[in-house]
């Protein structure tokens, strides 16, 4: 549906998106996560024609964007950051205004604005004006012309910024309800957004496309470890001598639980592929030490978002400092230092020799 080649935007000195290439296939909904400032909303821009590219291709669905823009643009719905509303218009003025725009056949507008109405559920609101309207209301209308005329890809530049977790939460079920006909592109930076909606995430970070993969793939791919903490009623020595017995644990911690009397709180590491419950329950349960509680921390997209970005934030630093450190040298071996100007212009012994023999003859041929 979507395919994006070697794309790179640049501002002067500054590479907002950095050599990235991936491919969307039909039916999904793709999450874009990354930092303010990644290239989010660039890459985006960028694919729906709305900015040029330095280098680089993307084609939509057949058509590439550069070279057939209204074929390509045709499939696209495209709902940025602020949506363009006319705040002098009523809802359905602005819904047949932006029919016209796409160029929706007369005899289709008024069927297709009634079906985007219905799906955004802005029925009661359809004559109001715009400016009356509350943020969350205005993003449906917004939302609304994205999706006039059906386009088979719908691309949405944070689309739940600013909204109530109410607001929130009927939005998303709306973009689950648009990629059951179409490509649906997410892009945001709210973690628990795309995890929720999407079947597919890529993770920008400093320009780069640092991970392309489901949720599930990603933390199985990127986590190696998991979390345990268990709330025991026994003493610190008792609790160490149980878990000093059983196998595969990492780094355990044990410590007084101020809270509830005569119990300890216990925290260690396994291998993420390590299930030890039912052996901490046996072993406990021999020793006479109840557990009171038990939790289990999987690895979340968090997590890994925190760790793919970080790293990425650490290669540029180090880039940075060695392109800063070869700059340094070059300018070092282009101007020589002070010693060594100084050592230069200082004649040589040889040099200081024959001067002064030369002196000492003009003088001669002087006195004479």
């Amino acid at each position: 549906m979507i395919e994006v080649k070697n794309l790179t935007k640049v501002y002067g000195s500054h590479v907002a998106v950095d050599d990235i290439s991936f491919t969307l296939e039909p039916g999904n909904i793709y999450g874009f996560l990354g930092p303010n400032g990644a290239g989010k909303s660039t890459t985006m821009n960028i694919m729906t024609g709305y900015i040029a590219a330095t280098s680089g291709e993307v084609i939509i669905n057949g058509h590439n964007i550069l070279d057939e823009p209204e074929e390509a643009k045709a499939c696209i719905g495209y709902l940025p950051e602020l949506p363009p509303l006319y705040m002098e218009m009523t809802v359905e003025e602005y819904l047949r205004f932006a029919a016209k725009l796409k160029k929706i056949p007369k005899s289709k507008q008024k069927d297709a604005v009634e079906e985007v109405i219905q799906l955004t559920k802005l029925e009661e609101y359809r004559r109001r004006l715009i400016a009356n309207l509350s943020k969350g209301y205005k993003q449906r209308v917004g939302l609304a012309q994205a999706v006039l005329g059906m386009p088979e890809i719908i691309i949405l530049d944070e689309p739940t910024v600013g909204l109530d977790p109410r607001q929130i939460i009927e939005i998303r079920d709306m973009i689950k309800t648009l990629s059951k006909g179409h490509t649906v592109i997410l892009s945001s930076h709210i973690l628990q957004e795309i995890s929720a909606v999407c079947d597919h995430i890529l993770i920008i970070a400093r320009g780069h496309l640092v991970a392309s993969d489901t949720p599930e793939n990603l933390i199985k791919q990127y986590t190696q470890e998991k979390q345990m903490k268990l709330l025991v009623r026994g003493s610190i020595p008792e609790v160490k001598s149980v878990l000093n017995r059983i196998e595969g644990i990492l780094e355990p911690s044990v410590t007084v639980n101020f809270l509830e009397e005569g119990a300890v709180d216990v925290q260690f590491k396994l291998d993420v592929q390590t299930d030890v419950r039912e052996t901490l329950f046996h072993a406990f349960a021999e020793d006479g030490l109840p557990i009171l509680s038990m939790i289990n921390y999987e690895p979340t997209l968090e997590d890994i978002f925190m760790e793919l970005t970080s790293l990425e934030e650490q290669r540029a630093i180090e880039q940075e400092e060695e392109a800063v450190r070869q700059r340094m040298l070059k300018k070092q071996w282009k101007s020589p230092s002070k010693e060594q100007k100084q050592e230069e212009a200082r004649p040589s012994k040889e040099h200081r020799a024959d001067m002064t023999e030369e002196k000492k003859e003009d003088g001669e041929e002087e006195q004479a």
